[in-house]
C-alpha cells in the first residue's frame, strides 16, 4: 500500500483484557494447553499455522488472519500456499494430511451447519493418530474461541501483531 492511501479506522468495540482479564488469562492458558498438546503429538508448526489461518478466515477475524498469516511466514510458510489456503480444494499445494486438518478444521468451525460430517472426521483419523487427532480438535476448538472474541469486540486491530 503507498504512504498517499488513506487507511480505515476500525474502532474497538470493548478492551476485552481489561473488561475480562481474568477469562482472558483463562483463554491464553487454554491456548497453551492446546500448544502442550500439539508439541506432545509432533503436529508441524506450519500445519498448526495453516488450521488457525483457514478458521480465522471463515469467522471473519481479521485480527488472527493477519497475525496467522505473519507467523506462518515467520515459520517458513510459502506464500503461494498461504494465498490458495481459502481454495485448498482446488490446489495441488497441500499434503494428504494437510486436507485432511483443513478439511476437519471447517468442518469443526461450522459445525452449527455441518455438524463434522463422517467422511470428515473419517478422513482425519486415516492419516492422524488419535493423539494427533486430539490435539488438532483442541486446537481448532481454542482458534475458534479466540475468532469469537476478536470477531465480536475487535479488542485487536489487525497490523498490530508483530511475530
Amino acid at each position: 500500500m503507498s504512504t498517499d492511501q488513506a487507511t480505515a479506522t476500525i474502532p474497538a468495540r470493548l478492551d476485552f483484557d481489561e473488561h475480562a482479564a481474568d477469562f482472558s488469562r483463562a483463554m491464553a492458558h487454554l491456548d497453551k494447553a492446546a500448544t502442550k498438546e500439539l508439541d506432545r503429538a509432533g503436529i508441524e508448526p506450519l500445519m498448526r499455522e495453516l488450521i488457525r489461518v483457514r478458521a480465522s478466515q471463515l469467522n471473519g477475524c481479521a485480527y488472527c488472519v493477519d497475525m496467522h498469516t505473519k507467523d506462518a511466514r515467520a515459520a517458513g510458510e510459502d506464500e503461494q500456499r498461504l494465498y490458495a489456503v481459502p481454495v485448498w480444494r482446488e490446489t495441488p499445494f497441500f499434503s494428504a494430511r494437510e486436507r485432511a486438518a483443513l478439511a476437519l478444521t471447517e468442518s469443526v468451525t461450522q459445525a452449527p451447519t455441518t455438524h463434522v460430517p463422517d467422511q470428515d472426521f473419517a478422513q482425519a483419523a486415516d492419516v492422524f493418530s488419535e493423539s494427533e487427532l486430539a490435539a488438532i480438535v483442541s486446537l481448532i476448538v481454542t482458534i475458534n474461541a479466540w475468532n469469537a472474541i476478536g470477531v465480536t469486540t475487535r479488542a485487536w486491530l489487525p497490523g498490530s501483531y508483530q511475530p
